[in-house]
């Protein structure tokens, strides 16, 4: 009989502990994995499991609320800037002090705890402290790409529940089951870095053999002038946003599903329409990121192939030489790049200094 947890690609040593600890539920789980590890969907499942009486059945209404973002005891906590402020941490105290309205549990979702090490005031001791007086109805579920050992505290408090990015060969027979053809799915699938709901997201995108083209092609673009880096990071931005609208017109569909299921039930609105549409709007920016990444790492292994070619020539010429070292900045400028994506930075101040940084090389 299928559950909440058979929609779970990749993650089998995950979700048999998941099954164990929805028995015997503890105050706190850190649920942790790489960007494509698919998280928030994971996430969903488990909380779905705790809250159903029968550990996560998927055809009960505890499942579909859950599943559809639509239960009242499942609060994902949200905050006010790019990092967790000490005020957003009282706040999920707040939160958490209350009892469940009918659910067995209060559930608190505090999504990316690795942003309560940034800013200008870490929020983490805070956050420490919520998870160290919990109500006795209250379980918090925290998520993390990545844990920075300013964490390890809180890491200590809470079960943990590594994931895995999935592996392409997985991503590509889930595709092909759906009736994608082979090669459309290989593709969608690398591109996708282990994320299969991007990767569904991807399969239906026509434009995802340019962007690739687009960001390979960025090295012979740059003339060692800020027009050319400017226009580069003009043209990125732009196919990352044309890139959403697949994932934008899932997320409509979604809705309207929702919206006909509550008119069927006598209901004049969607039950937490404003949780829903917060969900996908952080789904989208999860996708910019994504693309980005991924973007990134096709730019690094540009580099890292004319790298290889130098390298591997019988012989280097002074010209050579210098261009074996511009390769090598290249390499770390787009290294670098790519570890200020883990500092919620503004995509288009990070699009604009990578280009410049590039140009002048």
């Amino acid at each position: 009989m299928s559950d909440v947890f058979d929609a779970i690609v990749g993650q089998d040593r995950a979700v048999a502990a998941m099954r164990d600890y929805v028995r015997q539920p503890v105050h706190a789980y850190l649920i942790s994995g790489p960007s494509g590890a698919n998280v928030e969907e994971t996430t969903r499942a488990f909380i779905a499991a705790l809250q159903c009486p029968a550990h996560g059945c998927g055809a009960c209404d505890v499942c579909r609320r859950v599943l559809e973002g639509n239960e009242p005891d499942v609060h994902v906590a949200t905050r006010a800037g790019a990092s967790w402020s000490v005020e957003d941490i009282h706040d999920i105290e707040r939160i958490a002090r209350r009892r469940p309205l009918q659910a067995p549990f209060n559930i608190v979702v505090v999504e990316d705890i690795e942003l309560t090490v940034s800013g200008g005031s870490p929020s983490a001791p805070a956050l420490l402290k919520t998870l160290e007086e919990p109500a006795t109805k209250t379980i918090f579920i925290l998520t993390a790409e990545e844990l920075p050992e300013e964490l390890v505290t809180i890491e200590s408090r809470c079960v943990n529940i590594p994931l895995q990015g999935l592996s392409i060969d997985a991503i590509v027979d889930v595709l092909v089951r759906g009736g994608a053809s082979r090669e459309v799915a290989v593709e969608a699938a690398a591109s996708a870095q282990g994320n299969l709901r991007r990767a569904h997201v991807l399969v239906n995108d026509p434009a995802l053999a340019q962007r690739l083209a687009l960001w390979r092609g960025a090295p012979d673009r740059f003339n060692g002038t800020a027009a050319s880096a400017a226009a580069f990071a003009l043209d990125i931005s732009a196919a990352i946003t044309a890139a959403l609208a697949p994932l934008v017109t899932l997320q409509d569909a979604e809705l309207e599903r929702l919206a006909a299921q509550a008119k069927e039930m006598g209901l004049r609105a969607v039950p937490g329409r404003t949780k829903i549409e917060q969900q996908h709007k952080r789904e989208q920016r999860r996708f910019r990121l994504d693309e980005l990444r991924f973007g990134l790492s096709v730019l690094a292994a540009v580099y890292r192939e004319r790298f290889h070619e130098l390298t591997t020539a019988p012989s280097l010429d002074a010209r050579a030489q210098f261009t074996l070292t511009q390769t090598i900045a290249a390499i770390e400028i787009v290294t670098e790049a790519y570890q200020r994506l883990g500092t919620n930075v503004d995509e288009g101040l990070l699009l604009h200094d990578l280009a410049l940084s590039l140009m002048r090389l």
